[in-house]
């Protein structure tokens, strides 16, 4: 059963940067007066976020007149909005029923990864290579702020930590059409990694980055090769057990 607008259970566990709301519209907000230039644009990049960080989940059925009222816009920038979001594959319009967020494929997770998988082990390869004492530090001072991040609860922190970690990496081998094709793979698992943030995923995502970092200072090619292949390989692993546990959230 689709989840509804009206009640949803909480798709990722608390930390202590996580907002609690009692509605999912709450984590919109009323568009300011030096806004209203671009409303479609605004209108969507909060509905984007709220996609994103699981605010609105999968398989929820979007009531725009509750859009329009939280945000105090008119219909029209909503539904611009909307068409974006379905271009960018993030809601779905069903016939005679309205728009949906649209629930996660698994089969699309399985060809992102592929893709993140075949460059950025790669990737490392090339960085074990170059011995480089810069780039180790910067990998090394990356994984001493993750570690406090986790001790600390801070799941967004720890985020944004794990994505400046691969950015080393790819910054590292200066190819900008990898690092690009590697985005928008990396854009398209937003929603999927958010359903990954618990303490306990949080625990291996250190450990497997550990490993990678261990095998690159070491200069082993072939050993940070596979760290990076196992890391991005848990994330299907534990995404197919996400599919048991909340199979509402994704599409069969």
């Amino acid at each position: 059963m689709l989840a509804s607008s009206t009640e949803i259970k909480p798709a990722v566990s608390p930390s202590s940067d996580a907002v609690i709301v009692s509605s999912p519209y709450d984590a919109l907000h009323k568009i300011a007066a030096g806004q209203r230039g671009s409303l479609t644009g605004a209108v969507e990049e909060a509905l984007r976020e709220a996609i994103v960080t699981l605010a609105l989940e999968p398989g929820m059925m979007i009531d725009k007149i509750a859009v329009c009222e939280r945000m105090g816009v008119s219909r029209f920038p909503v539904s611009a909005a909307l068409a974006r979001l379905e271009h960018a594959g993030l809601v779905e319009v069903l016939p005679q029923r309205g728009t949906r967020v649209k629930p996660i494929a698994l089969r699309d997770i399985r060809q992102h990864l592929f893709i993140r998988s075949a460059l950025e082990v790669e990737t490392v390869r090339g960085v074990a290579a170059m011995h480089d004492a810069a780039i180790l530090e910067a990998l090394e001072s990356n994984l001493a702020q993750q570690r406090e991040a986790m001790a600390n609860g801070a799941r967004l922190a720890f985020h944004a930590l794990d994505l400046a970690f691969h950015e080393i990496l790819l910054d590292a081998i200066a190819l900008p059409r990898v690092k690009e094709i590697v985005a928008v793979s990396r854009n398209a698992l937003d929603r999927a990694r958010q359903l990954l943030a618990s303490p306990e995923r949080l625990v291996h995502t250190l450990d497997e980055h550990e490993r990678i970092f261990d095998a690159l200072k070491k200069g082993k090619a072939d050993a940070a090769a596979k760290a990076m292949h196992d890391h991005l390989d848990q994330v299907v692993a534990e995404l197919h057990r996400s599919a048991k546990d909340r199979p509402d959230l994704f599409e069969p």
